[in-house]
């Protein structure tokens, strides 16, 4: 369990990091990566969330194929921290994320989805 809390805290650091580059708070587009994404907005960053994504599908194919295992992490890494970027915009953070996979902890996948898509029919019909 502490390596799990060591995690938890690892991106809750790395989060109030992000935040605090949000142009509310200041960020330096000029100074920081991640102010000069949110200065731009959501286009930029959700466009990086889309390219990582991308390569995170590339590095599994490669690692698939007996590439470098590795790449992949460190492509995971790059789209974790673009969406943590996306999180902060909307004013999130990755605790309600884990909050939402707690959540979900013991529901089969198909029964997550089949709920889902019961309460859509239920919101659709209101």
């Amino acid at each position: 369990m502490a390596e799990s809390a060591n995690s938890v805290d690892a991106l809750a650091r790395l989060a109030a990091v992000i935040e605090s580059r949000l142009p509310a708070r200041g960020g330096d587009p000029e100074k920081s990566y991640v102010a000069r994404l949110l200065h731009k907005g959501p286009d930029a960053f959700l466009k990086k969330v889309g390219e990582e994504a991308t390569e995170v599908v590339m590095a599994a194919k490669d690692a698939d194929s007996g590439g470098d295992r590795s790449k992949l992490v460190g492509e995971v890494a790059d789209l974790w921290f673009h969406t943590m970027i996306a999180l902060a915009h909307y004013g999130l953070k990755p605790a309600d994320v884990i909050a939402e996979l707690e959540r979900r902890e013991g529901t089969s996948g198909i029964e997550e989805k089949a709920l889902r898509k019961a309460l859509a029919r239920e919101g659709g019909a209101q």
